[in-house]
């Protein structure tokens, strides 16, 4: 790669880059989001969302938590 394939295209301001903010939206992207990460071998019993909501529905049924 040359120095000339390595630089801002004309139509892109240096300063526009700059005043850019790391990060700016995580924080409200997290709180508008409810993921949660299951282990690798629960997964196989739960591949989907679906299958995750339902056992979870089954499981609160039968401790009579009401949803």
């Amino acid at each position: 790669m040359n120095s000339e394939d390595d630089s801002l295209r004309t139509e892109y301001s240096e300063d526009l880059i700059k005043s850019g903010v790391h990060g700016k939206y995580a924080k409200r992207f997290r709180e508008g989001t409810n993921i949660v990460l299951i282990e690798s071998d629960l997964h196989k019993l739960f591949p989907d969302s679906d299958a995750v909501n339902r056992a979870l529905r089954e499981y609160a049924a039968k401790i009579q938590l009401t949803i």
